[in-house]
C-alpha cells in the first residue's frame, strides 16, 4: 500500500490508507487513545479503540485505519486506526511539550532546542512562509528577465570595505566571509544584463538588537541600461508585489503593495519625522531605528501604506560604489525600503565610470588591490546599473509581527551563538 499525506485524505473517505509520521501527542480517554499524527502537511487525528504498547511521543511511525468524517477533528477527518508500527522509537520523554497549540518559550530556550522545536507546527509554518517569499521572488526576478547566479562567499577582498567582515584562514592566506554579493552580481550584470540570487551573506557586527544576525539570506538582484536609480525602484517595486500577491494566496494575512510605493528623500522624512513626532535623528547617522519607524508610521498615516521608499542617503554613510547624485554630490542616488517601521531593502544605482569609481575609492581609502579582477570590468566599459539586497528575515519578522530576527532563522548566528 502506498502511503497517503494527511492533505490527501478527504479524497480516501470509506477508504484503508497508509499513513507515515512522527506522534506528535497521544492521550487517552475512556479506555480511547486519540493519536495525533504529523507528516510534512500536516496533522491527522487516528482513534484506536485499544493501544497495548503506546509509542512515545515524538516516535516515527507507521498507521493503516479507514478514513472517516469527524467534524471535531482536526481537518474534519479521523483515521479508525486498525494497526500502528513503530518504525523508530524516541529514547526518552522530550525536554518541552511540542503539543501545545503556543510554544510560550524565552527565546534562548527555543533556540538551544531548534532541532526539536522545528517540528512544532507553528515554527515550521514560519520557514513555509519564507519558502514561499523565495520561490516567488525567483520566479518575479525570471519573468522580469533576470538570470539567477550564486557567487562566490570566500573572498579574497571585503566587498563592502569598512570592518565589519569575517577573516578567515585561506590555506595561509587571507580570506574574508562575504558580506554581500555586490562585486561579483556587478561583473555578472556585465555580461547577462540581469541578475538576481538568493543566498547567504555575513555581517561581523557586534550587534544585540532584536533585527540583526551575523548571518542571514540575501535576495539580491543588479540590472543594467537603466536610466535612473527610479528604474531600479520601480522593477523592485513589481518584485515585492509580486511576493506578496503569492503569499496572499497562500492564505498568508499579508498587506497590499502600492502600484508605486511612496518616496520620499532621506533628508525631508527625517524633517517630517522632527516636525511631526517631535524626535530629532542625529546628524551623526542617516537614519536610526525609531525614525525607521516613526517613516513605517507616516507611511501608513499619509498613504495607508506599509511600505516606503527612503532615497538619497549620505555619500559618506553609503558604500564606494554607489553614485553620487550630480546636483548634490554629498547625497546618493540609493534607497531603502521600508517595511512597517523597519529596513527591509537597500539599494542604489552603482558608479559605472572607471574614471569615476577610481576617485571614489581613493577619497573612502579602499585600496585597489585585491579588486583588480573587479575594476576589470570598468576597465572595459560597464553600462549604467544598480540592484538591491533585500533581507527574507527581516521581511518574515514584520510580516509575522515576531519579536526577534531570530525567530525567522532556522539556526541564528549573532554574537554569542554558534550552536545548534
Amino acid at each position: 500500500m502506498l502511503r497517503t499525506l494527511s492533505c490527501h485524505l478527504k479524497d480516501h473517505l470509506g477508504e484503508e490508507v497508509l499513513l507515515k509520521g512522527r506522534v506528535y501527542n497521544l492521550r487517552e480517554m475512556g479506555g480511547i487513545n486519540f493519536l495525533i499524527l504529523q507528516d510534512r502537511v500536516g496533522l491527522v487525528q487516528i482513534v484506536f479503540a485499544r493501544l497495548k504498547n503506546q509509542p512515545k511521543i515524538g516516535s516515527i511511525v507507521e498507521i493503516t485505519g479507514k478514513v472517516q468524517e469527524e467534524k471535531r477533528a482536526p481537518s474534519e477527518i479521523e483515521i479508525l486506526g486498525r494497526e500502528i508500527k513503530v518504525i523508530s522509537e524516541a529514547k526518552e520523554e522530550l525536554p518541552i511539550d511540542l503539543s501545545k497549540k503556543e510554544l510560550k518559550l524565552k527565546l534562548n530556550t527555543l533556540l538551544d532546542h531548534r532541532p526539536l522545536t522545528l517540528r512544532h507546527e507553528n515554527i515550521k509554518a514560519i520557514f513555509k512562509v519564507s519558502n514561499i517569499i523565495t520561490e516567488a521572488y525567483a520566479k518575479a526576478m525570471r519573468n522580469l528577465g533576470f538570470t539567477e547566479i550564486k557567487t562566490p562567499k570566500i573572498l579574497g577582498a571585503a566587498s563592502e570595505g569598512g570592518s565589519n567582515f569575517f577573516k578567515i584562514d585561506y590555506f595561509g592566506r587571507n580570506a574574508y566571509l562575504a558580506q554581500s554579493p555586490q562585486l561579483y552580481k556587478q561583473i555578472c550584470a556585465g555580461a547577462f544584463e540581469r541578475v538576481f540570487e538568493i543566498g547567504p551573506v555575513f555581517r561581523a557586527e557586534p550587534h544585540f538588537t532584536t533585527r540583526h544576525i551575523n548571518e542571514y539570506i540575501s535576495l539580491d538582484a543588479e540590472m543594467t541600461f537603466i536610466d535612473s536609480y527610479e528604474d531600479i525602484m520601480n522593477t523592485l517595486n513589481q518584485a515585492v508585489s509580486h511576493i506578496f500577491k503569492k503569499l496572499k494566496e497562500n492564505q498568508i494575512n499579508a498587506p497590499e503593495v502600492p502600484e508605486k510605493i511612496p518616496r520620499i528623500k532621506l533628508q525631508e522624512i527625517k524633517k517630517i519625522i522632527q516636525e511631526r513626532y517631535g524626535y530629532e535623528i542625529s546628524e551623526e547617522t542617516d537614519i536610526d531605528p525609531r525614525g525607521e519607524l516613526l517613516a513605517g508610521k507616516y507611511a501608513q498615516e499619509e498613504f495607508n501604506s506599509d511600505f516606503i521608499f527612503l532615497t538619497h542617503y549620505p555619500s559618506n554613510m553609503r558604500p564606494f560604489y554607489t553614485l553620487p547624485d550630480e546636483e548634490n554630490p554629498e547625497e546618493t542616488k540609493s534607497f531603502d525600503l521600508i517595511f512597517r517601521g523597519v529596513e527591509m531593502v537597500t539599494g542604489s544605482q552603482r558608479i559605472h565610470d572607471y574614471d569615476q569609481l577610481i576617485a571614489n575609492m581613493k577619497k573612502y581609502g579602499i585600496k585597489e588591490k585585491g579588486l583588480e579582477f573587479y575594476l576589470d570590468t570598468f576597465k572595459y566599459a560597464m553600462p549604467p546599473h544598480g540592484g538591491w539586497g533585500m533581507g527574507l528575515e527581516r521581511i518574515v519578522k514584520q510580516l509575522l509581527g515576531l519579536k526577534s530576527i531570530k525567530e525567522a532563522t532556522l539556526f541564528p548566528r549573532d554574537v554569542k551563538r554558534l550552536e545548534p
